[in-house]
């Protein structure tokens, strides 16, 4: 595609968590300008107008697909509203950036692909974490066999806050831990079972335990919680081979391969039960060091002028969109937050 001035001229919809994020990397691209932030409330604005005075603010979305000028819109506003501003950004052949879940619904993800592919626009998702130095030498470490394999996963991701307005905590956190397992195990789960209750808003679950079963064979547990009293990023894989601890809290020593194991030995004789335990090295794999947000900027903008597919394509949101309402479905058929466990209540055998 023909640029300006050689460079992707960007449009940043939403001010308010992460959109602050998003101008901060996208200004350090020397492939890119951005040409407008658009935000509903003022007060938002005025703190964009002191750090960036050379960048257009407005309150109008329409401002931003009228212009001509504008060669891609970054989305960063409520979980609601994705749908209709990203299918508007690519009716008027727009390409688009997405902050993570792509739609509220898969129907609505599903939809934003057609139309993305239709008009021959790069749609792309926030999935920051599948840009990650630690998520991406675990790849590679699965993929390569080093670990054997992979029996099951079990994740933590808590903190305290931030609780959302229109959006369970399963939709705020969920996408992460999804989108890092499918990228790692190149699968979608069969089968998604949830536990949660809403604990500050009786409509809202603020905590939720996860089961997910992969057709691999693969079992995985996500933990995920507004309402805890520290804050962990914690996942440990158990291969066959061997096992491995990343923790993105830490500063140094991110990810951990254990050399450790169980074989279990064929009984020679009736009775005979054994198994053998190996406790091996402890070695911490050497990690690049850079912005994974910074690197998922360049990405898009490199879609972009090259027309290649990004590695957080619509498809990869799609799939994440599908295990989240399987995720909710679950959590509700649960009894969704009632108090009362009836599943537990074994019954009397005569």
């Amino acid at each position: 595609m023909k640029l300006k001035n050689g460079k992707v001229t960007i449009a940043v919809v939403g001010y308010g968590y992460w959109g602050p994020n998003l101008v901060r990397n996208y200004v350090e691209c020397p492939n890119a300008t951005i040409k407008y932030i658009c935000d509903k409330s003022p007060k938002q604005l005025e703190k964009a107008m002191v750090r960036y005075p050379g960048i257009k603010l407005t309150t109008e979305y329409e401002a931003l697909l009228n212009d001509d000028d504008v060669d891609a819109i970054l989305i960063a506003t409520p979980i609601s509203t994705h749908y209709s501003l990203a299918k508007q950004a690519i009716l008027r052949k727009k390409h688009v950036f997405v902050e993570k879940p792509l739609a509220s619904s898969a129907k609505k993800a599903k939809d934003l692909v057609e139309l993305a592919d239709r008009h021959k626009v790069t749609l792309m998702v926030g999935h920051t974490f599948e840009y990650s130095p630690p998520v991406i030498k675990i790849k590679e470490l699965i993929s390569e066999g080093e670990l054997g394999k992979i029996f099951y996963i079990s994740s933590s991701r808590i903190n305290l806050g931030l609780h959302q307005k229109d959006a369970s905590v399963i939709w705020d956190l969920a996408p992460h831990d999804f989108s890092i397992l499918f990228y790692w195990l190149e699968e979608e789960p069969a089968r998604v079972n949830v536990f949660g209750r809403a604990c500050i808003r009786a409509d809202n679950p603020d905590v939720a335990f996860l089961n997910l079963n992969f057709p691999s064979g693969v079992v995985a547990q996500v933990q995920l919680s507004w309402l805890s009293p520290i804050k962990l990023r914690r996942t440990i894989i158990v291969g066959s081979k061997k096992m491995l601890l990343y923790d993105d809290t830490e500063n140094v020593e991110r990810v951990k391969v254990f050399d450790h194991g169980v074989r279990f030995v064929e009984p020679q004789s009736f009775g005979e039960y054994q198994l053998s335990y190996r406790s091996g090295d402890i070695v911490s794999p050497k990690l690049e060091t850079y912005e994974p947000l910074f690197a998922e900027a360049q990405h898009f903008l490199e879609c972009i002028t090259s027309g290649k597919t990004p590695k957080t394509d619509g498809e990869d949101g799609l799939r994440v969109v599908r295990a989240l309402e399987m995720a909710e479905s679950s959590l509700r058929e649960n009894g969704g937050f009632k108090e009362e466990v009836p599943w537990l209540v074994y019954p009397v055998q005569s």
